[in-house]
């Protein structure tokens, strides 16, 4: 299945006729592969409940400015993929090879975020965002800036006094 949906990227962002279809085919391939890979994170704790799924579509939806049902169709569809696939790398070197550091560390962004969507940061998560990172080239000093933007802020603790 990953080297169908690596194949169906690749294909996406290399090939169309015209300019507007290549763009938006491109735009589609790097949807998915991003979706995929922030389905991959949320599940890494293998335990993937409807905060992390609703927060998935949330960033989904707020990221590549589609619908709520476009979005809710991608997430559904990168959960499929995921149960079927066993490396990323073809996936970060497709994204990697047709992003700009920039669009990657948005990418890495994205990924913390997911991470830690139940409010605590799981040992495995925070583990596959490292591996998704490198693979992206993202520098390890830009990965730990962006861990530390998305970790939500503590909760305040009443002082007794």
């Amino acid at each position: 299945m990953i080297k169908k949906l690596a194949q169906k990227i690749s294909t996406a962002i290399a090939s169309s006729s015209d300019a507007q279809s290549n763009v938006e085919s491109r735009e589609k391939a790097i949807h998915m592969a991003t979706a995929v890979l922030m389905t991959e994170v949320a599940r890494a704790d293998y335990e993937y409940d409807e905060s992390e799924f609703n927060l998935l579509l949330d960033l989904i939806t707020t990221h590549f400015h589609i619908t709520p049902e476009v979005a809710s169709e991608l997430a559904n569809e990168a959960g499929d993929s995921v149960e079927d696939y066993v490396s990323i790398h073809s996936l970060t070197k497709l994204l990697n090879e047709n992003l700009s550091r920039h669009e990657r560390e948005r990418i890495v962004y994205l990924l913390w975020q997911i991470a830690f969507a139940d409010g605590r940061l799981d040992r495995y998560e925070d583990s596959v965002v490292s591996k998704i990172s490198a693979l992206l080239y993202v520098s390890r000093g830009r990965v730990m800036q962006l861990k530390h933007e998305a970790r939500p802020p503590e909760p305040l603790t009443p002082t007794h006094g």
